[in-house]
C-alpha cells in the first residue's frame, strides 16, 4: 500500500482533511494512510493577497481543494484551464514537464501532486516577471 509521508518540524502545521494539526516539539513523520485525503502544509500556503500572478492562481485554486473549500469537479476545470494558458507561455522543457505532469495529476484527481508541480514553478515566473520589470 502506497501512502504519502509527511516529515514536520517542531511546531509545523498541517491541513488534513479540514483539521489544523500541530506537530509537537520535536520533528516526526506521519504517514496518511487513506488515499485522496485533503492535505495541506500551511508553511506552504499561499495566502489570498500573495495571489498576485498566474502561476499563483493556478496554485491557488489547487490548494482551494486541498483546503476543502471547493469542489473537486469545479477546481479541476479551472486548473486544466489555467495550466493550458501556463502552456502557452512557459515552453521551455522544464516548465513542460511540470505542466504535463500537473494536468496528469489533475486528471487523475491528485491534487497535491498538481499542487507540487506548479509550485516549482514559481521560481521561473518570479525570474521572468523580474526581467520583464527590469526591461
Amino acid at each position: 500500500m502506497t501512502c504519502l509521508v509527511l516529515k514536520l518540524g517542531p511546531r509545523e502545521r498541517v491541513l488534513v482533511n479540514g483539521a489544523v494539526i500541530e506537530n509537537g516539539d520535536r520533528r516526526s513523520r506521519l504517514s496518511i494512510l487513506t488515499p485522496n485525503a485533503n492535505i495541506l502544509r500551511l508553511r506552504d500556503a499561499i495566502r489570498p493577497t500573495e495571489v498576485n500572478s498566474p502561476v499563483r492562481r493556478v496554485c491557488y485554486i489547487a490548494q482551494l481543494v486541498l483546503s476543502g473549500d471547493v469542489e473537486e469537479e469545479d477546481a479541476a476545470l479551472q486548473l486544466m484551464r489555467g495550466i493550458e494558458q501556463l502552456s502557452l507561455v512557459l515552453r521551455d522543457e522544464d516548465s513542460v514537464s511540470h505542466l504535463s505532469a500537473a494536468t496528469d495529476a489533475v486528471a487523475e484527481r491528485e491534487f497535491y501532486k498538481s499542487l507540487k508541480h506548479l509550485r516549482a514553478l514559481l521560481p521561473r515566473e518570479a525570474r521572468l516577471l523580474a526581467m520583464g520589470r527590469d526591461a
